[in-house]
């Protein structure tokens, strides 16, 4: 067992979604010697900071000028949690996602293996590309195709740590749809939940996109959703595991629809749902998944025994106590 008290950690983009709720989640085991990083951009992400705790904040680019010459960071820094990306699906800039996505998380993890220190990475669920079923950890790298450039930049990161042996002293994570509290700010990336509790506060009616398979009806696809406070819970649950490396899906392990979801996040509005399904742009058709579940079993075998939040609680928990009262992560004054 790896004990985070062991040292300093360092969250990259730690006022993101994840990175941020990583932090939360330290911090309410007691935990506080956190260097964190990020790129506070023109967006308000800088908001999901103020109520979490750390010890000091760097910048992406003066982290990476301190990566190189080795300076200015402690040298008791046990434990990284990388979570800082491009995570946009439509970016088109190759050369930028690689510079970010690819270079960035492999000159952090150099450094990792130099200095002895865990590396937790986020890889994603985008690297299995049009695949439907099995979607498992244990399918040959070399076998995915990626269907966008985000996850491209994601999967070939995966692949330099196989080809050089160093997935036997990473962990990489593969995040399915994660959706919660502090992604205001990610604009078009933001989950379904998000937008369409917009969508309903000024029009009163929710929009999902349409079936182009007859094996499914409208409102019938399918998605692996995760509340972000189960998967911060098993990201900490990982990296307090010294003796554990690899690939491992981040996931609810189940499959439920997108009207399901809808009818969830009415439910938690305590309004009767109304569901307008839209055209789906031609640029999307193809590359759009009609179901995705992630397989599990590697991830359980690490004994992780905490119960994985139901969608319908999930859903009334981010509406009622973050969406409706504008709160972000540690603003809840002690609910969990």
């Amino acid at each position: 067992m790896r004990y985070l008290s062991i040292g300093r950690m360092l969250v990259t983009g730690g006022a993101g979604l994840i990175g941020s709720a990583v932090v939360w989640e330290l911090n309410r085991r007691g935990f506080d010697n956190i260097y964190l990083c990020d790129r506070l951009d023109t967006t308000e992400k800088w908001k999901n900071l103020p109520p979490l705790r750390f010890e000091e904040y760097l910048e992406a680019d003066e982290l990476a000028h301190r990566l190189e010459d080795d300076r200015d960071l402690p040298a008791d820094i046990h434990t990284v949690f990388h979570l800082g990306a491009c995570s946009a699906t439509t970016e088109t800039d190759g050369a930028y996602l690689i510079r970010n996505n690819f270079e960035y998380t492999r000159k952090l993890g150099l450094w990792c293996l130099r200095r002895n220190a865990r590396f937790i990475y986020a890889s994603s669920a985008a690297t299995y590309g049009a695949l439907e079923d099995n979607l498992s950890e244990t399918l040959p790298l070399q076998s995915l195709r990626p269907l966008n450039l985000y996850g491209y930049s994601k999967h070939i990161f995966d692949l330099w740590a196989e080809r050089h042996g160093y997935l036997d002293r990473f962990i990489g994570l593969k995040y399915f749809n994660v959706f919660g509290p502090n992604e205001d700010h990610k604009g078009d990336m933001r989950s379904v939940v998000n937008k369409a509790f917009r969508q309903i506060e000024q029009k009163g009616t929710m929009q999902l996109f349409m079936s182009y398979r007859p094996e499914f009806a409208n409102g019938y696809q399918r998605r692996d959703f995760l509340y972000v406070k189960d998967a911060v819970k098993m990201t900490v649950h990982l990296a307090e595991l010294d003796t554990i490396s690899g690939i491992f899906n981040i996931g609810a392990g189940e499959s439920r629809t997108w009207l399901d979801l809808g009818h969830a996040l009415f439910k938690a509005l305590g309004k009767e749902p109304r569901i307008e399904f839209i055209e789906m742009p031609e640029a999307l058709r193809g590359k759009y998944q009609y179901q995705t579940r992630a397989v599990m079993d590697r991830f359980l075998a690490t004994r992780y025994t905490e119960p994985i939040t139901s969608l319908e609680d999930a859903v009334a928990d981010y509406v009622r106590n973050y969406l409706i009262p504008g709160n972000h992560l540690g603003d809840e004054a002690g609910k969990s």
